[in-house]
C-alpha cells in the first residue's frame, strides 16, 4: 500500500506547461514543483500521476498555494529554508529571548573567553604636566553565547538559517563587565545601551563600545621638548574573577590603526597589546589586558619657540663684557638678560610635571645659564667699581693676578715685530731679547684700576663664551642623539 505524501506548492499565475521547468519536486524522474514562499492556502489535490498536469490545456493557474498529495513511492526533495522576513526574525527573537527564558544576568558558561581588541581613532591630547593621555577609539569584545544560537535547526522550532545576524543591545544580552583600570575621568563599567551588538547564528557576539578614554600616563621628561612617551591603557574585568571571565587578545589584529587620524603635536610610533599579569583585588584574581601606545613629540614647534630662543639668549650673556663701562648700560643689560632667563625658566616649569623621578635636561641647561647670568651680575658690579676708580694704581696682588694675561697679550703683539731668524743661534738671541722686554715691562708698567677693568672685561668675555658654547653644544648633542635613536 502506498503512503500518502503531501507537498506544499506555491503557484503564481503560471501555465501548466511551465510548472515542469520552474519546480524541482521529482516523481519517477520527472522534474516538477519547487517550494517557494507561501501566499494563499488552498485545499489538497490528490494527484496519482503528477505528469498529467502538463498534458492539460495551456491556461493560467491563478496565484495560490497547493498542498499536493500523491500516492506511490514518490517523495519530495529537501525543503528550502524560508527566506528572511520581519515575521521570521520576530519569531526567532521570541523563541530565543522569551520562550527560552534567557537571563541577561547569567553568563553563558562557567568560564567565558572574551577576545578583546582596540581600534585607535586618534590621540586627542597628551598632557605631560598633568600626565594624562586622551584618546578616541573603541574596544571590540567577542565572545560566544550558545543560548543565542540558531544554526542547528533541530534545536529550534523551525528553520531560521536564512537569518544570518541578529542585532541587540546590552539591555537584553549578557555582556562581560569591563573597566579601564587606569582611567582618571570615570572609573566605571564600560556601558552604552545605545550601541548595538551583532549576534551570529552560531552564537558568537561582537560588541564595540566606543568612547573617549582618559588614562593616567607617567611621563618621562628627561629629553623634553624632543621627548617620547609610552602610555598604557589597562582593561580589566570587574566583578567576575579570572576563573569566570578570561580576557584574551584578538590574535589577528589586537590593535587596529586602519582608521587612525594623525595628531598635530605627537607622532604615533607604535601601538601594541599584551596580556598583563592578573590583578588581585580583595583576595581575588581578575583578568587584565594592556594596550601600550608610544608617541614622539613633533620637534618643529618647540625647536622654534623653546630651544632656539633659549640658545640665542644664552649668547647674550658674554656680550655684556663687550659693552663699554662708560655707556651706563652695562648693569641694566646684564639684569635684563637675567630676568629674561628667569621668565623662560618659569614658562618651562609650567609645562613639565612637578616630579623628582627624572630631571629635564632643558631645566638643567636653563639652570646653568641662569647661574652664569647671576654670576655675571656680580662680576659686572666688580668691573664697574674698578672702572670708576679712574687712574688710581692697583695694589701689587692685583698686578700679579693680571701679569700673566698682560704678558700673553704683549707676546702676541710683539711677535709680529721680531724679524724672522735665519739660523738657530739668531732665534735664541731673539727669545732672550723678548723675555727681557717682558720683565722690564711688567716691573715698570703702571696698572690703573681703569685698565684693570678692561682686562677683566676681556678675560671674562673669553671665559663666558667658551663655557656657554660648550654647555649649549653638549645640551643639543644629547637631545639630537636621543631623538634620532627613537
Amino acid at each position: 500500500m502506498h503512503e500518502l505524501v503531501s507537498v506544499d506548492l506555491n503557484i503564481n499565475n503560471e501555465k501548466p506547461s511551465e510548472l515542469e521547468n520552474n519546480y524541482d519536486v521529482t516523481t519517477g524522474g520527472t522534474s516538477l514543483l519547487s517550494i517557494i514562499p507561501l501566499a494563499i492556502k488552498s485545499s489538497y489535490f490528490n494527484l496519482p500521476h503528477l505528469t498529467s498536469m502538463t498534458e492539460k490545456a495551456d491556461f493560467n493557474i491563478p496565484a495560490c498555494q497547493f498542498s499536493l498529495m500523491f500516492r506511490g513511492g514518490y517523495a519530495p526533495g529537501p525543503p528550502t529554508p524560508p527566506v528572511y522576513s520581519r515575521a521570521l526574525e520576530t519569531a526567532l527573537r521570541t523563541e530565543l529571548f522569551d520562550t527560552g527564558n534567557y537571563s541577561v544576568l547569567q553568563r553563558p558558561n562557567q568560564r567565558v573567553n572574551a577576545k578583546v581588541s582596540l581600534t585607535l581613532l586618534t590621540v586627542n591630547e597628551l598632557n605631560i604636566k598633568d600626565q594624562i593621555l586622551s584618546i578616541s577609539g573603541y574596544l571590540t569584545v567577542d565572545w560566544t553565547d550558545d543560548r543565542l544560537s540558531w544554526s542547528n535547526t533541530s534545536a529550534t522550532s523551525q528553520d531560521y538559517t536564512s537569518i544570518n545576524f541578529l542585532f541587540s543591545t546590552e539591555v537584553y544580552v549578557w555582556t562581560p563587565a569591563l573597566i579601564i583600570e587606569n582611567s582618571i575621568d570615570d572609573i566605571s563599567i564600560i556601558s552604552d545601551t545605545k550601541i548595538p551588538m551583532r549576534i551570529r547564528s552560531d552564537g558568537r557576539i561582537a560588541w564595540s563600545p566606543a568612547g573617549i578614554y582618559k588614562v593616567a600616563c607617567e611621563s618621562d621628561i628627561t629629553y623634553y621638548p624632543l621627548d617620547s612617551q609610552t602610555c598604557t591603557i589597562k582593561v580589566s574585568t570587574w566583578g567576575y574573577t579570572q576563573a569566570e571571565i578570561n580576557l584574551i587578545l584578538d590574535a589577528t589584529e589586537p590593535v587596529d590603526l586602519g582608521f587612525y587620524s594623525e595628531n598635530g603635536e605627537w607622532d604615533l610610533l607604535s601601538a601594541i597589546a599584551y596580556k598583563s599579569s592578573d590583578r588581585s583585588r580583595g583576595g581575588q584574581s581578575f583578568s587584565s589586558l594592556s594596550f601600550a601606545i608610544s608617541l614622539r613629540r613633533r620637534p618643529l614647534f618647540h625647536a622654534l619657540n623653546t630651544i632656539f630662543p633659549v640658545v640665542l639668549m644664552a649668547f647674550l650673556i658674554p656680550m655684556v663684557y663687550k659693552l663699554p663701562s662708560d655707556s651706563g648700560e652695562k648693569m641694566g643689560y646684564c639684569l635684563t638678560v637675567l630676568l629674561a632667563y628667569a621668565v623662560y625658566l618659569t614658562l618651562i616649569s609650567d609645562n613639565i610635571p612637578s616630579t623628582s623621578m627624572n630631571v629635564c635636561y632643558l631645566s638643567i641647561y636653563l639652570g646653568l645659564t641662569l647661574a652664569f647670568s647671576t654670576l655675571s651680575v656680580n662680576i659686572v658690579i666688580f668691573i664697574l667699581s674698578a672702572h670708576f676708580q679712574g687712574e688710581k694704581e692697583v695694589p701689587n696682588w692685583i698686578k700679579k693676578f693680571s701679569r700673566k694675561f698682560r704678558c700673553h697679550k704683549l707676546i702676541g703683539s710683539d711677535k709680529n715685530k721680531v724679524a724672522p731668524s735665519i739660523d738657530d743661534e739668531k732665534k735664541d738671541s731673539n727669545i732672550l731679547v723678548e723675555n727681557a722686554q717682558i720683565e722690564d715691562y711688567s716691573e715698570t708698567e703702571k696698572l690703573t684700576y681703569r685698565e684693570f677693568s678692561e682686562i677683566l672685561d676681556k678675560f671674562f668675555f673669553i671665559i663666558y663664551m667658551v663655557a656657554i658654547s660648550l654647555t649649549t653644544l653638549i645640551f643639543l648633542i644629547i637631545l639630537l642623539v636621543h631623538y634620532s635613536s627613537i
